[in-house]
């Protein structure tokens, strides 16, 4: 079986692009592995771009952040174990999340309180790694992700998730953007805000849970957080910033399983990498140095001047 480095790519022999597309896609899917790696990057990543966006749009990304270095605590501990490292990711990102969901409005402004626990909780995944007799590679493989690794039956638990994580969503849906924009209107109106704060910190934490798979906890920042950034900055819409956000996470995905495969360079380095320059093409497009530079009076159609955006983001809410 082909080996895998941590975050890296299995060691298969060399493989040329032929731009035959056709071809070099169905040669690419011949492989177990990359069907497996395609299935679980493709579910991980629409989980990981539909809260995604919520994420940036509630001001939660040093949460998310947070979540994933806590995960990695879970997965050395797991290891140390003898259990499924993703069980233990999983855990304690949910646990940390419950009592993330606690602090409510204080959330925001407990910064420094979410740093130290998350740098806590990389040293004891330190050294849960050190206590480990096994391979360490084994633990560091979530560091930096290791999607070729990962089995069929892994992959259909990844998928069931992602259905898991998307109904939970729909559910949540109205109330959640409701609050996300408007969290004092929304329950003064009668809206749960605290139950909803704590679900959707257990929804990301889910979707952490899988796309450390995909990314690592180390780089599972550029997965969640890029295209729900790109998405708000090119579109008012909820459903249509959704979609967009949704997509572009599993495009990342898919070209860097893609260029993962046929180069020597980790998956791991490519989806920041891309995610990186979309969203630093899009913030050239949407301000002065992009697109308004070169049309008249320096207007972007389809988007309003920065003060008029930034009224507009509760009104938002009714333009579902």
């Amino acid at each position: 079986m082909m080996s895998t480095l941590a975050g890296g790519s299995p060691a298969f022999p060399s493989v040329i692009w032929s731009w035959n597309l056709i071809a070099d896609i169905q040669n690419m899917l011949s492989f177990a592995f990359m069907r497996n790696a395609f299935t679980a990057g493709t579910a991980s990543a629409i989980a990981a771009g539909l809260v995604g966006y919520f994420v940036v749009l509630r001001g939660s990304s040093f949460a998310a952040h947070a979540i994933s270095h806590i995960g990695f605590a879970g997965a050395a501990g797991a290891l140390l174990l003898g259990i499924n490292p993703i069980l233990g990711v999983g855990a304690l990102s949910l646990a940390a999340s419950a009592g993330m969901g606690a602090l409510g409005k204080r959330l925001r402004g407990r910064d420094a309180v979410i740093g130290l626990i998350m740098a806590a909780s990389l040293g004891l995944g330190v050294l849960f790694t050190t206590m480990y007799q096994g391979n360490a590679a084994n633990a560091l493989a979530y560091l930096f992700g290791q999607i070729f690794g990962i089995s069929a039956g892994a992959a259909l638990l990844t998928v069931a998730t992602s259905v898991v994580v998307l109904l939970a969503l729909t559910a949540l849906y109205r109330p959640l953007l409701f609050a996300s924009l408007d969290e004092e209107v929304a329950q003064a109106r009668g809206v749960p805000v605290g139950p909803i704060s704590v679900g959707f910190l257990l929804l990301m934490a889910l979707a952490v849970t899988e796309a450390v798979q995909v990314s690592g906890v180390l780089l599972i920042f550029a997965l969640l957080i890029a295209p729900g950034a790109i998405a708000e900055r090119i579109t008012r819409r909820p459903a249509s910033a959704l979609a967009v956000s949704g997509g572009l996470a599993v495009l990342i995905t898919w070209i860097s399983l893609t260029l993962a495969y046929y180069t020597p360079y980790p998956v791991s380095f490519y989806v920041p990498a891309l995610a990186f320059v979309l969203y630093l093409g899009a913030r050239l497009a949407t301000t002065g140095h992009g697109l308004r530079g070169l049309l008249p009076g320096g207007h972007v159609p389809g988007r309003r001047p920065r003060g008029a955006r930034a009224a507009g983001r509760r009104a938002a809410t009714v333009r579902l």
